[in-house]
């Protein structure tokens, strides 16, 4: 089958191509911007790329034109392509649901969902069952740096895919989530995000029930016990077995509920204690009974709940809890997920993705129990959809207060006034609108010692390659 792909190249999609074509089909795709590195991975695969959305990529008749076109999410009506499909009556999917009916059939699918950490969790996830020989097949919304490749089909049934409640196509507003049935489902945390979509934070909880719904009640929702937002959801109606997760060891393990629900459900409560203060090293109990201890690289708090979750899917398939914890001592973080992209004189240089209040703060947490009193640094560009709007301009200095320096970059396409919003920040905040200008006053403050953090969910203008060579810019040297 020949399969095309609008919007190929962004990570899901992209992911989705390199499976698609794992599967055997010719696989196609065209994008807005076709650049490396995802444009290489694809076309080493031997998937052809087109610039743009020329209809005539489609073919000239029937005979030529391909025979399932891939719709993704960020296309819309009036794109060429999509009004050219649907004229001539060229059968579509979303990929959400090409992904359920041609990958996923038959599969035991772990998903990990929930606003924060979807992404480490679901890597953490895959490398445990690699490292533990189940050859998982993945979809993840990052590059685990374990495997080097977003997604693969894997040597047994176990599939592990990242459940973002992000709709999934202009013609299927339901959250992609939807259509992928797990056996295990993991809900990390739930806040309001995806200002774009959806109205509240109850419009949300509806898309999460939504997905409770398909969960059997032979499988297994992995959920946060403290969470007031989760528990409402889990309270909608659940019913499948439940574990949860607790952040201190000696908390109550006390039966969940919810309509459909039986103390039989709750299997067990998870929780965790801190050994070293950011988070590297920490112990890990089941129902009160330590599990082991994990001493790894990663730091943070929520690392520690990311990893409690990835250990508790794992176990639903069988991985015993001190496996899992061998198994993740060996376990690389995802790019962009606090990444050490440079150290230049003693300067730490760190990609991030957080771009939600409550990811910046929590990567702030777990890098200032790492360092000390020494200077942290942020630089952000204030770029999602919900971000953008505005919708977390009161909430956002707070997040950043345990850094010593923001710079914050105005870009025209944000309509709120940054600079008025960061007027109680407890830090010395910059607000500029040139990307050369904050590389010059960050590289010409940095010394010895500091940790730069820069905190984008896209490529920001280049500015990381940019504030690397002027850290090593003999003019800037601390």
């Amino acid at each position: 089958m020949h399969v095309h792909i609008l919007g190929i190249c962004g990570t899901f999609m992209g992911g989705l191509a390199l499976l698609a074509r794992a599967t055997g089909h010719r696989v196609t795709g065209c994008d807005a911007n076709v650049y490396p590195p995802m444009s290489t991975q694809l076309e080493e695969q031997g998937i052809e790329l087109i610039q743009g959305f020329d209809p005539s990529q489609l073919g000239k008749n029937e005979d030529d034109a391909p025979d399932l076109v891939v719709i993704g999410n960020a296309m819309s009506r009036g794109n060429p392509c999509v009004e050219a499909v649907l004229n001539r009556g060229i059968p579509y999917t979303s990929g959400p649901q090409f992904l359920a009916e041609h990958i996923l059939k038959d599969r035991w699918v772990l998903a990990i969902s929930g606003t924060h950490g979807k992404t480490s969790t679901s890597s953490m996830l895959a490398w445990i069952l690699e490292d533990c020989g189940y050859e998982p097949g993945f979809l993840i919304g990052g590059v685990p740096q374990n495997f080097g490749v977003s997604a693969r089909l894997g040597g047994s049934a176990f599939f592990v895919v990242e459940a973002d409640e992000y709709d999934s196509a202009f013609f299927d507003k339901r959250s992609k989530f939807v259509h992928y049935q797990p056996r295990t489902l993991v809900i990390n945390n739930l806040e309001f995000d995806h200002a774009d979509i959806f109205d509240d934070l109850k419009a949300i909880q509806r898309q999460f029930h939504h997905v409770i719904r398909t969960v059997p009640g032979e499988g297994k929702i992995i959920w946060p016990k403290d969470s007031e937002a989760v528990q409402q959801v889990i309270d909608m109606g659940c019913w499948s077995e439940q574990e949860t997760y607790a952040r201190h060891s000696d908390s109550d393990s006390g039966i969940v509920s919810g309509k459909g629900s039986s103390a039989a459900d709750n299997q067990g409560t998870w929780s965790s204690k801190l050994i070293a203060a950011d988070g590297h090293q920490f112990e890990l109990f089941l129902d009160g009974e330590s599990q082991g201890i994990l001493d790894w690289s990663l730091i943070g708090q929520h690392n520690v709940e990311n990893a409690t979750m990835a250990i508790a899917a794992a176990r639903h398939v069988g991985v015993k809890p001190e496996s899992a914890i061998q198994a993740l001592t060996q376990f690389e973080p995802p790019k962009r997920r606090m990444e050490l992209i440079g150290e230049v004189n003693g300067i730490e240089v760190y990609d991030d993705f957080a771009h939600h209040p409550t990811a910046i703060a929590t990567t702030l947490q777990g890098c200032r129990a790492k360092v000390g009193e020494a200077k942290i640094t942020i630089i952000l560009e204030p770029r999602s959809n919900t971000m953008k709007s505005g919708v977390h301009k009161d909430t956002l200095a707070g997040s950043m207060s345990l850094a010593d320096q923001a710079y914050l970059y105005q870009a025209d396409s944000i309509d709120w006034d940054i600079e008025a919003a960061m007027a109680k920040a407890e830090l010395p905040v910059s607000v500029l609108y040139d990307i050369d200008e904050i590389v010059d006053a960050v590289a010409s403050k940095a010394k010895s010692g500091d940790t730069i953090i820069i905190m984008s969910n896209g490529g920001f203008g280049g500015l990381h390659k940019k504030l690397l060579e002027k850290l090593n810019d003999s003019s800037f040297k601390s």
